[in-house]
């Protein structure tokens, strides 16, 4: 059985716990590997490791930190086929959609690169006789990453680059379920020149996640994941006086009016609900469908729904692949039965899939259930699974108020031939990230990923100029050389300064 060990101080480690826990094959169902789960003394050590090459790495010149992102980033590109087969043979996503996400990981590797200019601070001359005013900012020190099992590349791709260009150290605490990815970003890291202990992958589980919680050497964590444990981290991270953004769930709708196109409307919808077998933050699980063309609608969805290809990852025909665990296929197949005892027509159904060669697998075929309403368990919960809900309603503004009594905020789309009715939307709906036509609206690295509501804990959002601000503080010194002879005419005063 493969062994996947932890990455501390520049090599790969075991660890001191004899605890290991399984990494599937999603699309077989069989056991592929052991993945070490760290004790509080591996906790220890992979914090340890970081802190001591802060010292060096905080003080390194801005050319050393980003010759050594660039030469990353040609490292990753000469890679990606590599980190995407990882990601297929443990997460289950299709390797076109695994290139994608290491593509869309680059893109903040990139955006890091140019930490020279992201990290330039201010200067006011003269601002009172004498005396000049400026500012920079400076690393926080050892941060955490602690992130999900869906994008096992892309999403610590967003917070390393930016923390490690801003001259912190970090450990990452990648998902158990697909470990490997974050294992190669580190021989890469290492063939890229970045000094032993910049960056350290430490995998486990609570135990774990509470050690780095809980370190006092930690400075600031990064969480993407569940509602439920982004409060958790948060309020943890927060009671131990560390710094905090813990990005939680979603429930995206895309609302659809009757001007809009059709035809591209259900196309978007299918790719953006079954997309990576639907396990998205971004994911669009429920369509809210206004007027007369919810019949129409529905059943260009159903027809496009049945016709997408199920099957391994690893087989360039498949579109979609199977879910990550049996326990989450499960957990889906047990939303739609609720959703059909509660009242829905089940207009494609995905339950019993088996794919030839593949029975084992952790398979659910796409689902399209209409005659959705927000009290069913189907439109409330957060799936995680190709299952896209069709709720009917009457007008724009009605679709707005269900929106925004949704707990969370994460992502929202409108499809429509009408700026009017986009701009009443984008300007009306309290959600982070939106679309007009556009049914998962990620943000190009430049620019900031979050949501709000129950979406987003803390008060930052992820990468671009919210990552900076967030890896660092700003120091502000007001500075006067006064001549030597001068110096006995400048006299020091009780009363407060003030500007001359």
């Amino acid at each position: 059985m493969r062994q996947i060990d932890h990455w501390i101080a520049g090599k790969t480690t075991a660890g001191s716990s004899q605890r290991r826990a399984p990494v599937w094959n999603p699309a077989t169902g069989e056991q592929q590997a052991e993945v070490a789960l760290a004790s509080r003394d591996d906790v220890d050590a992979a914090v340890a490791a970081a802190r001591d090459a802060f010292v060096e790495w905080s003080q390194a010149s801005l050319s050393t930190r980003t010759r050594v992102l660039f030469a990353f980033r040609e490292l990753v590109n000469a890679n990606v086929g590599r980190i995407a087969e990882a990601i297929t043979d443990e997460h289950g996503k299709v390797l076109s959609d695994a290139r994608g996400e290491v593509q869309r990981g680059l893109e903040v590797v990139e955006f890091a690169c140019g930490i020279p200019q992201l990290l330039k601070g201010d200067f006011s001359a003269q601002v009172s006789t004498g005396v000049d005013l400026f500012s920079f900012r400076e690393p926080l020190g050892v941060c955490v990453g602690i992130t999900p099992f869906n994008f096992p590349a892309m999403v610590p791709m967003w917070m390393f680059p930016v923390a490690i260009a801003c001259g912190n150290t970090f450990v990452l605490k990648p998902s158990e379920r697909d470990p490997s990815a974050s294992l190669i970003l580190a021989e890469l890291w290492a063939e890229a020149g970045l000094p032993e202990g910049v960056f350290n992958v430490l995998h486990g589980d609570k135990e774990a996640v509470d050690g780095l919680l809980d370190h006092p050497d930690v400075a600031a964590v990064s969480f993407v994941g569940s509602t439920p444990i982004a409060k958790y981290i948060h309020g943890r991270a927060s009671q131990e006086g560390k710094r905090v953004q813990a990005l939680g769930g979603a429930k995206n709708h895309a609302i659809v009016l009757p001007d809009a196109d059709l035809d591209y409307t259900a196309d978007h919808l299918v790719a953006a609900a079954f997309g990576s077998a639907g396990e998205r933050c971004m994911a669009i699980s429920a369509a809210v469908v206004l007027g007369g063309a919810a019949d129409e609608l529905v059943g260009r969805v159903s027809e496009k729904a049945r016709a997408v290809k199920v099957g391994s990852g690893r087989d360039a025909g498949s579109e979609m692949g199977p879910v990550v665990t049996a326990q989450a296929r499960d957990r889906i197949l047990g939303l739609i039965d609720a959703g059909e005892q509660q009242g829905a027509r089940i207009s494609v159904d995905g339950r019993g899939l088996s794919v030839p060669e593949h029975e084992g697998g952790f398979f659910v075929g796409p689902t399209v259930i209409d005659e959705v309403t927000p009290e069913m368990d189907v439109y409330r919960e957060e799936i995680f699974g190709p299952v896209l809900s069709m709720v009917r309603m009457d007008d724009v503004d009605a679709a707005i108020d269900l929106i925004n009594a949704n707990p969370y905020g994460n992502g929202t789309a409108i499809f429509t031939g009408s700026g009017e009715a986009a701009r009443r939307f984008q300007r009306g709906v309290r959600v982070g990230m939106i679309g007009v036509n556009v049914p998962i609206p990620v943000p190009m690295a430049y620019y900031s990923f979050g949501g709000w509501k129950d979406s987003l804990f803390g008060e930052h959002h992820i990468h671009g100029p919210e990552g900076v601000s967030f890896y660092t503080r700003a120091k502000v010194i007001t500075a006067r050389w006064p001549h030597v002879d001068q110096a006995a005419h400048q006299a020091a005063q009780f009363s407060f300064p003030t500007a001359r």
